[in-house]
């Protein structure tokens, strides 16, 4: 069974999440992450269900070299974020950021698990981020030397982002530019992203939900299910060197 969600919480600290995107900016830690006003439930407890395999598309890295999505989708547990890198709503990119740095945070404090985990932002406007613009955004996050890697990603096109925000159901709307083209693409609705070594997504956090001790149980408890895969398989592979 899937577990049950928590009872949502308002958060009253927009003010200092605006701190948190000006810190952001500079690729400076964030002030703080929101309160919990709940226990979430032990890591391994219970089974986060398969939602939808993570589309595939072509992306930019923040050197500019680019890659299929699946590099950045599979291989690791991910967390994924969909961001603008001026984005200034305290309850969408900057608490994204927030919360994601605290998970950050917790597990570089456990670096057998760090390793096994990547961060994803991917930006909504590849006009104005391009991988020179993430890259300053990231700033030493993104180095490829850190424990656990975040990656800064954007697209060459409109065209090229669609398919990826539709194929994770990410409502949002085309903005045209002063020339009526596709200029980047807009959403009020803040959705991070869980998906398992096989780019299968496990599961969705709306704001309400954003919670970093739920997060990061739910991510340890995809790492015990693939460690009990694992053993699984090398159980079997045993059987069957004994049978021949």
């Amino acid at each position: 069974m899937r577990r049950a969600k928590a009872v949502p919480v308002l958060w009253k600290r927009c003010a200092g999440l605006l701190c948190c995107w000006a810190a952001a900016a500079a690729g400076a830690a964030p002030a703080s992450s929101p309160p919990q006003l709940f226990t979430a439930p032990a890591a391994g407890s219970y089974a986060l269900q398969s939602i939808q395999p993570a589309p595939n598309g072509r992306v930019l890295d923040s050197a500019g070299g680019a890659a299929d999505f699946a590099r950045f989708s599979k291989g690791r547990v991910t967390l994924l974020s969909f961001i603008y890198t001026y984005c200034s709503d305290p309850l969408g990119c900057p608490l994204a950021y927030a919360v994601m740095h605290d998970l950050r945070q917790r597990l570089l404090a456990k670096p057998a698990l760090a390793r096994r985990v990547r961060f994803v932002s991917l930006s909504f406007d590849p006009v104005n981020d391009t991988p020179e613009a993430m890259r300053r955004y990231a700033g030493r996050l993104a180095d490829v030397g850190n424990t656990l890697q975040w990656h800064f990603l954007t697209t060459q096109s409109v065209q090229h982002l669609k398919p990826l925000v539709d194929g994770l159901g990410q409502s949002v709307q085309v903005q045209l530019d002063s020339r009526g083209r596709p200029g980047r693409l807009f959403s009020h609705m803040l959705k991070v992203f869980l998906l398992d070594a096989r780019g299968e997504v496990r599961e969705i956090y709306s704001t309400a939900f954003l919670q970093p001790d739920v997060m990061f149980n739910d991510i340890e408890t995809l790492l015990m299910e693939q460690d009990r895969a694992g053993r699984k398989r090398l159980a079997a592979a045993r059987r069957w060197q004994t049978k021949q």
